[in-house]
This record gives C-alpha cells, structure tokens and sequence, in this order.
C-alpha cells in the first residue's frame, strides 16, 4: 500500500484548493504527524518547530514573511506562493481607497451618523454640514504607482480607464511585468519622482529589509502637497509616525491603508480596514487552487514554479525515476551529481538544473530504480542539502 503524503494545514484553506488533492494520494488535517508539506495563510512560522519531515511550504497568498524563508533555504525547503493570485482583488480595494479619499467618504458617513433630530433638522444640518465634504473627481489627477507587478499593473489599467494619469516605478520590473503593462504609464526615474509628481500614490512591493520604512519621514516630505498616501502591500513598508506627523502638518491629505495600528484611532485622515487585501472568495479560492497546484507537483515530480527561494525548475518526465537535489549554488555541483549517479551503473536520461543566488536545484531522470545507497551518496556530497526520489505513479 503506498504511503499518504501528510499535508497540514496551519489556516483555513479553501475547499477549492484542498480538493486538487486527491485523496488516494494525499490526507490533509490541521493536525499532523511529521507532514511532507505544510499549507499557510498569516500563521507565524517563525517561532514554530518545523518537523525534519517537511519537503515544501506553500503560501496561500503572495507574502512570506510569516515564515522562515532562509532556515528553510538551508534545510533544501522551497517554499512556495501565489504571486499575482489574490492582484484583482487587491486592485479593487486600492481603486475604492482613492475613491474613499478623493470623496472624503469616511469623515462624510460619520457626520451623517451622529446627526439627530427630526428629518427636518436632519436635512437642515445635512445642507449646512456637507460642504465641509466636497472632494474631488479623479480624472486628470496623477496616480504614482510604487512597484509595477501584477497588481500595480491592474492598478494603472483601472486608474487610466477611470481618466487618470499614471507614472510608476520599480527597478526590479520582470519582463513579462513590462509586456503587461498599459502603455499610458509614464515610467519614472526613482520614486522621489513619482512622490513629487502624484496626487495619489500606492505602493506595491515586497516587505524586504530594502523596503522596510520605504515611506519615512524624507520621503514624505518630498511627496506633493495634500497628497493622498495608500498602502496594500505590507505594514513596515511606511513609517506610520512619520505619516502621522505629515498628516497633522496638513502635508498629507490622508492615509488609506489595510494595517490598523493603535495610533491611527480617531484620526480624521486616516482609513484603516483590517488586512482585507486578499479577503474575497475568489482570492482565497484562486490562492489556494494555485500554491496547491505547485506544491503536488514539487512533491510528486521535483517541479518547482514560484518558490521565492528556488529557481523555477521545470522538466517534462522522460522517465519513472526521477531525483530532485537541492543544493548550494558552487562549482562543480553538477558534475559530483553526475559522476555519483554514473558510478551507480545508472544511465541519465535527462538532466536539468538552475539556479538563484545561493541556491540550486537539479532534477535527474534515469532509466533504472534509483537505490536508498545512491540517494545516500548523492546527499553525501558537500554541499547537497536535500535529495528526493521521485518515482512516478503506477
């Protein structure tokens, strides 16, 4: 009887998702013993033990910084995302955050909701009070976008539909990102430019030490006078007392953010909605179907697509015995794999191999039954830090 692959669930995963899991092959339980792959959403990671036993960890969403990316580089481990899934509806709640500020929506509903009275004076007080809410129309306004990905991408196509001028930046712009985006977008320099230039800017990058507190108090300085600020992508992205500051010296109009923080309470020009980001069905569907996806297909054949750790390694089988080897990125690597495998008596029938940074990753397909004394030998080599034999389905 073949043996389960364990897959434990640290989230509610979507049922959607879990199903592409087919149960002949695979039990998944939010409570197991040595799993061979764990599926998250927010749970910390970080302070967790992560069994010797786990092969890969999928993120049902696009940020990792839940988990502990770099112990699990060490230990052979990619850990899998969902880059791109969850861009539309992150999109829409960036284009309903410009809205909520340019039509000063938040400050208007409270009004509305503390009036008393009879309708009489209801009204009264509506027609007195209600130019203290005029706002403005987005069309002709400058939307700055800070990193240009799936989801800035859609951002700039719905802005300049809606009318507005788009410059954005991102000096780590990926080709198929450049081929996506619209045309209309005015490509700036460095994002001192962008701030200097955009009524609204939004910002749409990884949480990296580079980025962490993108947004200080300079930069806030530098953006354009009564300018609307927007962060959907990560909370130390922006430096919240530094914003504060800009807000209360009326240099910034408002902050529309999805990162609550006890110091925004009360605040007339602050929106904050409680990590919404990537909360709708689809989303959460989309994401899951995707990390799933990748995850069997790195348990069941070494394929590896959207590890932040890994490079993407994808190879059709050619043959039922396949090795997966995770390894340091060094000299040499690639001909100690192969010399293990040839002093085996076995013939390589195909062999690819990539790599990113530090790491590297090859997979090997042979034409005989690879032995528990190869894959030793192959872990052996310095260097090597995870070998797994893939041998395919009867």
């Amino acid at each position: 009887m073949v043996e389960l692959a364990r897959i434990l669930t640290l989230n509610a995963i979507s049922a959607t998702g879990l199903r592409r899991l087919p149960a002949e092959r695979y039990s998944v339980a939010a409570q197991v013993d040595a799993p061979h792959a764990i599926l998250v959403r927010s749970h910390d990671m970080k302070a967790m033990h992560i069994a010797a036993s786990v092969r890969a960890i999928g993120r049902a969403g696009a940020g990792t910084n839940n988990i502990p990316v770099a112990e699990m580089s060490k230990r052979g481990v990619p850990v899998f995302n969902a880059p791109g899934a969850n861009a539309n509806a992150v999109k829409e709640l960036v284009l309903a955050g410009m809205l909520i500020a340019a039509r000063n929506l938040v400050p208007a509903i409270r009004f509305t909701d503390a009036l008393s009275g009879t309708d009489e004076d209801i009204e009264r007080k509506v027609e007195d009070g209600k130019k203290n809410f005029a706002g403005v129309e987005l069309p002709q306004h400058v939307l700055g976008i800070v990193g240009l990905g799936k989801i800035g991408s859609l951002v700039a196509d719905a802005a300049i539909k809606l009318g507005m001028d788009v410059c954005g930046y991102d000096p780590e712009i990926t080709v198929d990102a450049a081929w996506s985006l619209p045309a209309q977008v005015r490509k700036a320099h460095s994002i001192e430019e962008v701030l200097r230039n955009s009524d609204f800017v939004t910002l749409h990058v990884p949480l990296i030490e580079a980025t962490r507190h993108l947004i200080d108090a300079r930069r806030c300085g530098q953006m354009k006078h009564r300018a609307v600020l927007l962060n959907f992508s990560r909370d130390g992205i922006v430096d919240n007392a530094a914003v504060l500051d800009a807000l209360n010296a009326k240099k910034l109009k408002a902050y529309v953010c999805d990162f609550p923080d006890s110091r925004f309470k009360g605040h007339p020009a602050v929106v904050a909605t409680p990590h919404l980001g990537a909360s709708t069905q689809e989303a959460e569907e989309n994401c899951a179907i995707m990390v799933v996806d990748q995850v069997r297909d790195y348990l069941e054949n070494g394929n590896i697509r959207n590890a932040v750790n890994f490079p993407d390694v994808v190879m059709q089988r050619e043959s039922p015995y396949r090795l997966g080897i995770a390894n340091a990125n060094v000299p040499n690597m690639v001909g100690q794999i192969s010399t293990a495998v040839a002093q085996a008596g076995l013939n390589i029938h195909n062999m690819l191999n990539k790599s990113r940074k530090d790491m590297a990753y090859s997979l090997v397909d042979v034409d005989s039954a690879v032995s528990r004394e190869v894959i030793d030998r192959v872990a052996a080599i310095p260097g090597v830090v995870a070998v797994h034999y893939l041998p395919a389905a009867s």
